[in-house]
Parts: C-alpha cells; structure tokens; sequence
C-alpha cells in the first residue's frame, strides 16, 4: 500500500510540475462547501492558474462531532469551447479534532488530494464548483479515506 501511495504521490509532482497553468476567471471568493460535512470555504489566487482553497468543515450526529481545517492548493486549467467553466487539480493538508461521545477526543491529521470543476458565472459574482478531495488519514490512526465529493457555492469578488 505505501509503495502505491509513493507512485501516486510521484505522478501527482510530476504533474504539477510539468503543467502549464492558466489565470482563473476571478481573485477571490467566499461560500459554502455541501457533501459529507458541510462548512464554509474560501478561495484566493495565488499566482497566475493557481488558487489557495480554505475549508472549515463541521459534523454532528449521534455518535460524532468534529471540526477540521483543510487547506488546498490548486491548479486550474480552462475546458476549451467552455468559457468560465475550469477544471483543477492539486493537494494539501487537514488539521481537525473529533470527540466520539463516550470516549475521548483525539486530534486528526490528513494529507489530502483535489480533483474538480469550476463555473464562473459570466456577469454574475457567483462560483460554483464540484470537487472530489480524498484522504490518506496520519492520526489517530494510518488509514485512506476514498473522499468526500462536495458542491461548493461562493460569491467572488
């Protein structure tokens, strides 16, 4: 399993490395992030073709609460013969607590990868993006969490 994370993590830097980058269609934007946990996120250009994604994430229910942090860089690249529309790519890190009721809380560390889909709506301050952001889990314990798919609704500005 780790020698199929250490390709994985190869092709992902070559990539990233290898890759022309495009300017995106807007500097910042902030919102909402709808899947599994839902939470606030914000977005902000870094350099041309490449943004910082901020992500707040909170869960309750029964037999869980938990609050984490994600940040993500991400590369965006144009859909030709769909302008606004962007697809990206890229990785980055979770920090987060968890409190399983009955028990003990504990702190949580991930690295995380991006895949996704980004509209700028043309003459509209609106965003909306569709990503998919799986997880290889550090603490408490080593585990690969197959992601979480989120529709993410921001104003830009």
């Amino acid at each position: 399993m780790r020698k199929l994370f250490t390709i994985l993590g190869c092709i992902a830097l070559f990539a990233i490395a290898t890759t022309s980058v495009k300017a995106q269609n807007y500097k910042n934007a902030i919102g909402g992030r709808f899947g599994t946990a839902n939470g606030i996120s914000f977005k902000t250009g870094l350099n041309k073709g490449a943004m910082l994604e901020l992500i707040g994430n909170f869960r309750s229910n029964k037999g869980i609460d938990y609050l984490r942090l994600t940040g993500l860089y991400e590369i965006y690249n144009p859909i030709n013969g769909a302008e606004g529309l962007t697809w990206y790519y890229g990785g980055g890190g979770t920090i987060g607590s968890y409190k399983i009721k009955g028990y003990d809380s504990d702190v949580y560390l991930g690295l995380n990868g991006v895949l996704g889909l980004d509209y700028k709506f043309k003459g509209a301050p609106i965003n909306l993006s569709l990503d998919w952001v799986p997880t290889l889990q550090l603490t408490p314990d080593t585990d690969f969490y197959s992601g979480d798919v989120g529709l993410g609704v921001r104003f830009t500005f």
